[in-house]
């Protein structure tokens, strides 16, 4: 039964690994508003993610639920991307906060939140679990205990490399000056944008 457990382990940390918007996203808000917001970042990912695999483990997946809405989805994340990339880019032209004056609460509330709506809409997360219904559904086909040991793998697993990536973040920070940091900002907030109507307009694209 813990088989199922460690399938679920190692298929969240495959998915959550690529360094797409998400990823970019959490490294930005590491460096810039520091851990509790990156780490806030990382949870919404990783309860996206084990959403996923609880869809999985239901067997809505196997349905085409998630590939019937794949479109609309993927045009509210790609604007949302967008939306956020004008508004990292934003901060290069203000001056910059020192961490210690964000408000935390707000911060971490809003980045948990925006996050976990982004890796719902992200077309690459559904594509990947809907592309492993078959072994993990097969493998908490059992239902019970089974499925929620997935469930709980696919979010660890998330989560572990959502830590790995902020410490990884706090670490380059460290070694970077205010001005770099605000080059990181323009750089991360154009990449958003261009990323986020790539996404939006290749859903617009799509056949319906």
């Amino acid at each position: 039964m813990f088989d199922v457990f460690f399938q679920g382990l190692a298929v969240g940390f495959a998915i959550a690994v690529p360094v797409g918007p998400i990823g970019l996203l959490c490294i930005r808000r590491s460096m810039a508003e520091g851990r509790p917001t990156g780490v806030a970042t990382g949870m919404g990912a990783a309860a996206a993610d084990g959403t996923y695999g609880f869809l999985v483990a239901a067997g809505v997946s196997a349905t085409g639920l998630l590939v019937s809405y794949a479109t609309q989805m993927q045009l509210f994340g790609g604007l949302l991307i967008a939306v956020l990339g004008l508004m990292t880019a934003r901060a290069f032209f203000l001056p910059r906060p020192e961490v210690a004056d964000l408000p935390p609460s707000k911060t971490v509330a809003s980045a948990f939140g925006t996050t976990y709506l982004l890796t719902l809409s992200n077309p690459m997360t559904i594509i990947g679990f809907t592309g492993m219904i078959a072994g993990l559904g097969a493998a908490a086909g059992g239902g019970g205990a089974s499925a929620y040991l997935l469930v709980a793998g696919v979010f660890l697993g998330s989560a572990l490399w959502w830590l790995i990536l902020v410490q990884l973040a706090l670490w380059a920070r460290a070694r970077l000056t205010g001005g770099a940091l605000k080059w990181l900002d323009l750089l991360a907030g154009t990449v958003l944008v261009l990323w986020g109507l790539r996404l939006a307009i290749g859903a617009g694209a799509m056949p319906h």
